[in-house]
C-alpha cells in the first residue's frame, strides 16, 4: 500500500521521522515504483505461466499415466470431472477428512464471495474518492488505497465498521463448518482405549524396518516364479544399484527366483529375531477394544472424573478396584480416546519422555535458528543492491523486475519453507499422525505469516531484524512504525497473491517434486519387479496440515489487505478457486486416503479466526499513524481488538480444558441399557495383533488368503485389508 504519510508536495507531516533510517534497505533500485504497481503487467506473466504449466501436466499425465492413484483419460476431461465431483464420491474414494478440508475451503470461498463484493463496491469507491496520493492519475496504484483518504475524514469510520463485520461474518460462516464436523458421528462402532500399564519400554523401529523389505522382497519373488511358470525360462537380473541402466549393463547377473528368495529368507529370519526381543522390551500401553462408545466413556469417566460437592471435576481419584488393582498400581494409570489404527506411527510408540522432549526442543531450535536469520527473499534484494548489482537495470523501471521477480521469489521461498517443516515434524517423532499434522501446520502457519506478510508489511527482512526493530530502546521516542506501510506495499501483496493462484496452482497440478522422486526410484530399482513394486506403491498420504498452513496464510494475507487495499479481493477469490479445484483433483486421483482427528480441522479453524484479527490490528496501526493514539477511530478500533483477543483466549482456553470436562462422558441411558445387554465375545476374537508381531504370519501371503484382523477393523470393512504397521495394502 502506498505510504500512509506522503502528502502531494512530496514532504512528510510533522511527527513522523524520515524512513530512510528504516533497518531494512526500502529505497533499494530493484524495489522501485511502477504504474499501478506492475498489477497488469505481474497478471499477464503469471496467466502465461500458468498455462504452460497446464499443457505441460497434460502431456506428462499422457506419458506417465500410472503417475498418481488413478489414472486418467483423456487430454482435458479431468476438468468436468473435477468439478462434477461431490461428497459422496469424495468421501467413498478420499475419506471423511477430505470431506472436512474441501468443505473447509468452500466456506472460505463463500466467505470471499460476500467480502469481494462489499470491498469492490463501497470500500474502493470511497478509497478512490480521495486526492492524498495521485491525484487523478489512473495509474497510480495508491488511489485505490486507504492512505488516499485524508487526515479526519468521516470516511475512515466506514473501514473500521467495514473491518467488524467482516469478523463477525467470519465467525459465523466458520461456525457453521465447525458444527457439521461436530455433527458428524464416528464412523465406527467400535472405541478404543490406551491405557498406560506397568511395562517399561518396546522397540517396534527395527521391526518396521524389516518389515517392508521383506514383503517387497516376497512379491518380487512371486513376480518372477510366475514368470517362470509362463515362458518356463529362469530370468536373470542385475542386483547392483541402477544396474538396469545402461552405464551398468555390463555387470555380472543373477538368477532373480534364487536373488529374492535368499534375500526374502534373510530379512524373515531377522524380523524373527527382533519378534523375539519384544516381550523383554514392552512399551508402557495397551490398545483396548471395547464393545461400544458406551461403554468406553464410562471407562474415560472412572479415570479422569469424580465427584466433589456435588459437581464433577477432575483431580485424581482412584477408579473402581479390584483384586488386581494394587499390583497394578491402578492410581496411575492415564486413560484416553486412541487413533485410529492407520493414524497412529508405531515404530514411534518407544520415543517418549525426556528423548522425545529433548528431540522436540532441538529440532525446533534449529528450525527458529536458521528461519530467523533467513526468513524473506528482500533479504537477498537488499544484498545485491548493496553490491550495486542492480544500479544497472536501475533505469529500466520495468515492473518485471520490480514486481514479478520479487513475488515469485517470494513465493518460492515460502514453497520451500513447507519442506524444512515437514522433514523437522518428521524427525520430532509423534505417534500418530494427527499431532504430526497438527505441529506441522501450526508451525508452517507461524513461520509463513512471518515470511510473507507481517515482516515485508514492516518492512523487515527477517527475524534477526526484526527482534532488532522490536527491542531497541528507542522505541517510543523513535517512531518505529514508520516503516510499516512502505509505498506500493499493498502492490507487492497483490502480486504475491496472484503468482500463489496461478503459478503456486500449476505447480501443486504438477507435482514436480514427487514425479522428480518417482523417476528416481524408478532408476533404481533393480528389476522389472521391483519397477512393478515401485509404480504400485508410489502414491503418498495427503499433506493436511502443510496445505492447511499454506491456505491460511494466503487467506490471511488477503483478509489483512481486505481493507487497506481492496484490490486483492477479487485474486484472493481466483486463488481460493484454483486451489479448490487443484486439492480435489489431487485428493482424489493422486494422493492415498489419510485418516486423522477432528481436532485437525477444527485448529484449521481456529487459525482461520486470526485472519480478521490481523486486519484490525493492520487498520489500528494506520489509525494511530494518521490520526493518534486518541483519535476515535483509534480507540474504537482497540476496544474491538482487545475485546476479540479476549473472547478468542478465552474460547481457546475453555477448548484446551473441555476435554477434562464430566459433560463429555455424558452417556444416555439407552446407552447404558444397551450396553448392560450385549453379548461379549470371546476377547481372542477381538485381540488386535501387528503383523509383524504374530507368529503365524508367513514370509509371503498366498494370493485368496483372509487378511488378518487388525485394531479396528470389523468383518466386511475396508480396515481389514489395511495393515496398521504397513501403511498400505495387504500382500494379497
Amino acid at each position: 500500500m502506498s505510504s500512509l504519510w506522503f502528502v502531494p508536495n512530496g514532504t512528510t507531516p510533522s511527527g513522523f521521522p524520515d524512513n530512510s533510517t528504516c533497518f531494512s534497505s526500502t529505497h533499494n533500485t530493484v524495489l522501485s515504483g511502477v504504474p499501478f504497481g506492475g498489477v497488469p503487467v505481474v497478471l499477464l506473466l503469471d496467466f502465461s505461466v500458468f498455462l504452460v504449466l497446464l499443457v505441460i501436466f497434460s502431456i506428462i499425465r499422457r506419458k506417465f499415466w500410472d503417475y498418481g492413484r488413478i489414472a486418467l483419460v483423456g487430454f482435458c476431461s479431468w476438468l468436468p470431472y473435477v468439478i462434477r465431483l461431490n461428497d459422496e464420491k469424495m468421501k467413498a474414494k478420499c475419506g471423511m477428512d477430505a470431506v472436512h478440508y474441501l468443505s473447509f475451503q468452500r466456506h472460505l470461498i463463500v466467505l470471499l464471495v460476500i467480502m469481494t463484493v462489499a470491498s469492490l463496491s463501497v470500500i474502493l469507491p470511497v478509497n478512490l474518492s480521495g486526492d492524498l496520493l495521485g491525484g487523478f492519475d489512473a495509474k497510480d496504484f495508491g488511489r485505490t488505497t486507504i492512505g488516499n483518504l485524508q487526515k479526519g475524514n468521516n470516511l475512515l469510520w466506514l473501514h473500521t465498521v467495514f473491518a467488524v463485520l467482516y469478523l463477525i461474518l467470519t465467525v459465523i460462516v466458520l461456525r457453521r463448518h465447525t458444527t457439521q464436523i461436530k455433527g458428524i458421528s464416528r464412523e465406527t462402532k467400535h472405541v478404543f482405549k490406551a491405557l498406560k500399564l506397568y511395562f517399561y519400554r518396546i522397540n517396534a523401529s527395527c521391526i518396521r524396518l524389516l518389515f517392508h523389505p521383506r514383503i517387497q522382497a516376497g512379491k518380487n519373488l512371486r513376480y518372477y516364479e510366475r514368470v517362470l511358470e509362463r515362458t518356463g525360462q529362469p530370468e536373470l537380473i542385475n542386483p547392483r544399484l541402477c544396474g538396469h541402466l545402461c552405464c551398468c549393463g555390463n555387470s555380472e547377473k543373477v538368477d532373480a527366483i534364487a536373488y529374492y528368495s535368499t534375500k526374502e529368507t534373510d530379512l524373515l529370519r531377522e524380523v524373527r529375531k527382533q519378534v523375539e526381543l519384544v516381550p523383554q522390551r514392552p512399551l508402557g500401553m495397551a490398545f483396548v477394544t471395547l464393545q461400544n462408545e458406551a461403554m468406553a466413556k464410562f471407562i474415560l469417566k472412572d479415570f479422569n472424573a469424580l465427584e466433589c460437592g456435588g459437581k464433577s471435576c477432575c483431580c485424581g481419584k482412584e477408579p473402581q478396584l479390584s483384586s488386581k488393582s494394587a499390583a497394578l498400581k491402578v492410581n496411575r494409570w492415564s486413560v484416553s480416546f486412541a487413533p485410529h489404527p492407520k493414524n497412529v506411527y508405531w515404530e514411534n510408540l518407544s520415543v517418549r519422555g525426556f528423548p522425545w522432549f529433548m528431540r522436540y526442543v532441538m529440532l525446533n531450535f534449529l528450525l527458529f535458528f536458521l528461519l530467523t536469520f533467513l526468513t524473506t527473499p528482500t533479504i537477498i534484494i537488499n544484498t545485491m543492491d548493496k553490491f550495486r548489482v542492480t544500479q544497472p537495470i536501475h533505469f529500466l523501471n520495468s515492473p518485471i523486475i520490480s514486481q514479478f521477480f520479487p513475488t515469485l521469489l517470494l513465493w518460492t521461498f515460502s514453497a520451500l519453507l513447507p519442506t524444512l517443516v515437514y522433514y523437522s515434524t518428521l524427525g520430532e517423532a509423534h505417534w500418530s499422525r494427527s499431532s504430526e499434522q497438527l505441529s506441522m501446520m501450526r508451525k508452517l502457519y507461524f513461520f509463513l505469516l512471518f515470511m510473507v506478510l507481517i515482516l515485508p508489511s514492516l518492512g523487515l527482512t527477517s527475524l534477526a531484524v526484526f527482534f532488532r526493530w522490536l527491542f531497541d530502546n528507542e522505541f517510543l521516542s523513535g517512531g518505529k512504525l514508520r516503516c510499516v506501510f512502505l509505498p506500493d506495499q499493498g502492490a507487492f501483496f497483490v502480486n504475491y497473491v496472484i503468482a500463489a493462484a496461478l503459478v503456486g496452482s500449476g505447480m501443486e497440478l504438477l507435482r514436480l517434486p514427487g514425479l522428480l522422486l518417482y523417476i528416481i526410484r524408478l532408476a533404481c530399482a533393480r528389476s522389472a519387479a521391483e519397477r512393478k513394486y515401485v509404480k504400485q506403491n508410489q502414491a503418498y498420504e495427503f499433506e493436511y496440515g502443510a496445505m492447511y498452513g499454506w491456505t491460511l496464510c494466503v487467506f490471511t494475507v488477503i483478509m489483512a489487505y481486505s481493507i487497506t487495499c481492496p484490490v486483492i479481493m477479487p485474486f484472493g477469490l481466483l486463488y481460493m478457486l484454483l486451489k479448490h479445484l487443484v486439492d480435489k483433483h489431487n485428493l482424489h486421483f493422486a494422493y492415498l486416503p489419510t485418516r486423522l482427528d477432528r481436532q485437525v480441522h477444527l485448529e484449521a479453524v481456529n487459525q482461520a479466526l486470526a485472519a480478521p484479527i490481523i486486519c484490525l490490528i493492520w487498520l489500528y496501526f494506520f489509525s494511530v499513524l494518521r490520526t493518534g493514539f486518541w483519535a476515535p477511530t483509534s480507540l474504537f478500533t482497540l476496544v474491538v481488538l482487545c475485546i476479540t483477543v479476549f473472547i478468542c483466549l478465552s474460547y481457546t482456553c475453555f477448548g484446551h480444558f473441555k476435554y477434562l470436562s464430566p459433560h463429555n462422558y455424558a452417556v444416555s441411558i439407552s446407552s447404558y441399557l444397551h450396553m448392560s445387554d450385549t453379548s461379549f465375545c470371546h476377547p481372542s476374537d477381538r485381540v488386535y495383533l501387528p503383523r509383524v508381531l504374530n507368529p503365524k504370519s508367513r514370509a509371503s501371503t498366498t494370493q485368496g488368503s483372509k487378511p488378518d484382523q487388525f485394531y479396528g477393523a470389523t468383518d466386511g470393512s475396508l480396515a481389514g485389508s489395511f495393515s496398521p504397521v504397513e501403511g498400505s495394502m495387504s500382500d494379497s
